[in-house]
C-alpha cells in the first residue's frame, strides 16, 4: 500500500520507554511497571502496552503538514513537493471496503476525517494479560505478561456503522442485501502465524454497524495521532473486546458471510477448558474469544513485596468487557477468609457508579483501600460486574493451553519488616 509498508526484519523499529519490562523483543512484546500503570487515569502512550506479532509497519509521516503548506509547495514548488512527498501520501493512503456490499470503496484519510470525529475511552487489554501466573499451575503457550497488558486511552475517529454507511451497510445491520454478516479487518503487517501474510479478524456486522457500540476507525490516541506502535495511520477499536479484534494498520475492510478465517481468529485466542492439552485440542470446537471477563489485580505492591507494618494503601484497576460496570472491589488481607469493600473511582474525588450509559463505560476502574497490615500475610483482591460476573478463586480453574484470560483472584504475598515501599 502507498504510504505503509509491511517491512521483513526488525532493523527499523520505533524508539521505545527505557522503563518498559520487555517480555519479548523480535516480535516487540512489553508492559508497564504495575506502578506506573496505575499513575494516570488516562494511560500514557508510552507506558502502553505493546503487543505484536511481527515487524511495525513503516510509514511515511503524512500527519505533519498543514493543507496551507501544500498549497504553498503546490504553487511555488514542484521539487519541494517531491522532497515533501510524504504529505502527498496522506492523500495516496486509503482503505479498501469490498465484499458483499453494494458499493464497495476505497476510503482515503480525508474522506474518513470528514465523518463525524469521537473520543471513546475505552480500556484495551490483551487477552494473555496475567498468562505468567497461568503458567506457574501448568505450562502454557504464549508471551509471558504480568498485569499490565492492558492500557486505558481516549481514541479518536470515525465510527465504523458511519464508515459503512458510505458503503450502503446501514446502522443496527444484521446482514447486508448480498448476505453479509461479518465484518474483516486486514492489516498491512506480516505475521509468522500468517506465513507472512497480514493480521486479520473479524466482528459481527450487527456490532460493526451499531453507533452505541463505539466501534472506531481511529487516527488519533491521547489527542494526538497513532503512532507507529499502535497502529499508524488508522486501526480498529472495538470497545470491551479482547484486543486482538482491534487490528492496527489497516489496510482494507471485507463484508463476508461467515467470520475471518485467519489464524488469530480460527487458531487462537479461543477458550478451552484445563482438560484440553496439546494432543487432544481441537479447534473447531471453540467459537473465537470476542468479550474479556470480569478483571481486577492490585497494582500498588509486587507479588511478593516486603513492607513496614501498619497501614498500607492497596489499590489497582478493575475493569469487565462488553461495556458491563464494575460493581464492588473486594479486598482480602487474610488470605480470603474476610473481605472488605474498597473504594472504586474513574474521576479522582468522584464516587463511581456503574452506568450502561455512561461515556466512561468502556474503561477502567481504579480501586483503593488502607488497610492495617501487622504480619505476614496474603493480600486478595476480586471484582464483581454489573451482570453479577465474579472472578473465579483459582487459576486451576480455568487454566487453558493458550494461557489466555486468567482473570482468577489476584494475590500479593507481603513480609512485614524491610520495606521496600
Amino acid at each position: 500500500m502507498p504510504g505503509l509498508t509491511a517491512p521483513s526484519d526488525y532493523s527499523q523499529e520505533p524508539l521505545r520507554h527505557p522503563s518498559l519490562i520487555i517480555n519479548a523483543k523480535e516480535p516487540f512484546n512489553a508492559e508497564p511497571p504495575r506502578s506506573a500503570l496505575i499513575s494516570s487515569y488516562i494511560t500514557p502512550v508510552h507506558f502502553f502496552y505493546k503487543r505484536n506479532h511481527g515487524p511495525i509497519p513503516l510509514v511515511d509521516d503524512i500527519e505533519r503538514f498543514s493543507s496551507s503548506s501544500f498549497f504553498f509547495f503546490f504553487i511555488f514548488s514542484i521539487p519541494i513537493i517531491t522532497k515533501y512527498k510524504p504529505f502527498l501520501l496522506h492523500y495516496r493512503y486509503c482503505v479498501s471496503i469490498n465484499g458483499l456490499t453494494e458499493n464497495p470503496k476505497e476510503l482515503f484519510m480525508n474522506d474518513i476525517r470528514m465523518l463525524p470525529k469521537y473520543n471513546v475511552t475505552a480500556t484495551l487489554q490483551c487477552a494473555g494479560n496475567r498468562r505468567t501466573a497461568m503458567s506457574k499451575v501448568r505450562k502454557v503457550k504464549g508471551v509471558g505478561w504480568d498485569i499490565s497488558t492492558l492500557g486505558n486511552a481516549v481514541w479518536g475517529g470515525a465510527k465504523l456503522a458511519d464508515v459503512l454507511e458510505l458503503v450502503g451497510v446501514s446502522k443496527f445491520s444484521y446482514c447486508t442485501q448480498k448476505g453479509g454478516k461479518h465484518v474483516e479487518f486486514v492489516s498491512v503487517d506480516k505475521c509468522e502465524e500468517e506465513k507472512g501474510g497480514p493480521y486479520k479478524a473479524s466482528i459481527p456486522l450487527i456490532q460493526a454497524s451499531n453507533p452505541e457500540a463505539d466501534v472506531l476507525l481511529a487516527y488519533e490516541m491521547n489527542g494526538e495521532p497513532l503512532n507507529r506502535d499502535h497502529g499508524y495511520p488508522l486501526r480498529v477499536i472495538v470497545p470491551g473486546v479482547i484486543g486482538a479484534r482491534s487490528v492496527k494498520w489497516l489496510d482494507s475492510i471485507s463484508i463476508n458471510a461467515e467470520e475471518c478465517q485467519g489464524f488469530f481468529m480460527q487458531k487462537d485466542y479461543k477458550m478451552f477448558p484445563p482438560s484440553v492439552d496439546w494432543s487432544n485440542i481441537d479447534w473447531s470446537a471453540r467459537r473465537p474469544q470476542m468479550d474479556f471477563p470480569i478483571q481486577c489485580a492490585i497494582c500498588s505492591l509486587e507479588d511478593v513485596d516486603h513492607i513496614k507494618p501498619g497501614k498500607v494503601t492497596v489499590s489497582g484497576y478493575a475493569v469487565a468487557g462488553g461495556g458491563r460496570g464494575i460493581e464492588r472491589v473486594d479486598i482480602s488481607v487474610d488470605g480470603g477468609k474476610n473481605w472488605i469493600e474498597a473504594t472504586r473511582y474513574q474521576k479522582i474525588g468522584v464516587p463511581y457508579v456503574a452506568d450502561s450509559l455512561s461515556s466512561y463505560k468502556w474503561a477502567w476502574v481504579f480501586f483503593e483501600i488502607t488497610v492495617d497490615i501487622l504480619r505476614n500475610t496474603e493480600i486478595v483482591a476480586k471484582a464483581v460486574d454489573s451482570a453479577a460476573n465474579v472472578q473465579p478463586e483459582k487459576v486451576e480453574e480455568i487454566w487453558n493451553v493458550r494461557g489466555i484470560l486468567n482473570n482468577s483472584w489476584h494475590r500479593v504475598q507481603v513480609g512485614v519488616g524491610r520495606s521496600s515501599i
